[in-house]
This record gives structure tokens, sequence and C-alpha cells, in this order.
């Protein structure tokens, strides 16, 4: 099983949150949660590789730096495309499955896509982390890679469980609070300076506060 963070370029990152960041803000920001997403999931001793998918130079030099390989896209066409085409990459690899995390779950901890990989059924198969509003896929781990086409967006956790019932496949729903929470709106800021620990993103979110 392999692992699938995509990274769209640090420069036009977390666009939602232009009503309370300035640009440099959220660059800062999404280039801090990706750091720690791609720390988490090198973590993880069960997983076969971290591939990162992104046409962002400093992205993919974050990457190298950790040990994670690199699939270079040659523009900009979103999650959904992007977690295809590393889904196409390796299944061409002969990878048995993959657990795409988006970059902006900086409270994802290695224990929890432990979590993921454990409960994990024998291919065909899917297991599934919803956001915390249940709108949308914080986490999909699919075997094959490809088993489904994917949908991500503001609403896309229903679309991706019909996609599994579509192929016959019962997922697996796991509700986790680290994946959960993704950083979109001024009050997800608030709840990740709030949280347990200290990720570079709640460093950076905490100071940001109190500047």
């Amino acid at each position: 099983m392999w692992a699938v963070l995509p990274a769209k370029n640090f420069d036009d990152a977390k666009q939602r949150l232009a009503g309370a960041l300035n640009a440099a803000d959220r660059r800062d920001l999404f280039a801090a949660m990706f750091e720690d997403v791609l720390e988490t999931l090198c973590a993880v001793d069960g997983l076969a590789g971290v591939l990162v998918v992104t046409r962002d130079d400093v992205a993919a030099a974050i990457a190298r730096r950790h040990g994670a390989h690199v699939l270079s896209e040659a523009a900009n066409r979103g999650q959904t495309a992007a977690v295809q085409a590393a889904a196409a990459w390796l299944r061409e690899k002969g990878a048995e499955g993959m657990i795409a995390v988006p970059g902006d779950v900086p409270l994802a901890t290695p224990a929890e896509i432990e979590q993921v990989l454990a409960a994990h059924r024998p291919a065909p198969a899917m297991t599934i982390v919803p956001a915390r509003d249940e709108r949308g896929s914080n986490c999909i781990a699919c075997s094959p890679p490809d088993l489904i086409a994917f949908r991500f967006g503001n609403d896309s956790f229903q679309p991706h469980l019909s996609e599994a019932a579509a192929r016959g496949v019962i997922p697996v729903i796991l509700k986790l609070p680290g994946l959960g929470l993704d950083i979109d709106r001024p009050d997800d800021l608030a709840l990740l300076i709030d949280a347990p620990g200290n990720s570079r993103a709640q460093r950076w979110a905490t100071r940001r506060r109190a500047a």
C-alpha cells in the first residue's frame, strides 16, 4: 500500500481562507500543513512508499528531503486529477493499493494512518475517512489503486460511497479526529490552534494569531 499526497502550487493554496489570510500567509500555512502530513506518512512503517503529486518546485524539494517519490504534473488540474494520475501510475507499477491523503490535515497522525491500513479489507476494497462535517473525503484507501473514479470536492463523501457501491464494494468508514479536520475556513484555524499537539501548522497559526 502506497500513500499519495497531492500538492497544488503553494502560491495558489487555500483560496477559501482569503478573507482571513493574505496570499503570503496562505502559502506559508499550506507549506507547513503539507510538511506535517508528509512527515506523518513517512513515519508509517506499513506503507510501501509515499508519492507526492505536484508541479510545485518547493513541494517537490520537501518531498525528496523526506525520502518521498515525486510524480510531476504538467499543470494544476486539482485534487481529483492528481489522485487519478497517481492511481494509474501505481497500478502500472504493480502496487496493490493506495491511501490518498490531502495536504491540509495537519493533525493526522501515524497511528490514524495505521488504523486505516488495519481496517482495510482484501481487494477489491475501499476505506474512507470523512471530513468532520461528513461532506468531504479526507482519506481514501483503495485496492486496487484505481478501484473507483475519484470525485474530490466540497461534497465528495457520498459520491465516493456511490462509486464503491457501483463496483459492488461495501466501504469501511472510519471517523478519525486528526484526519477529519481539514483547514479550509477561519473556524478550522481556531480548532487547529486549540487542539492538542505541536505540529508546524499549529505553531504557525498560533504565532499568526499572536502577531
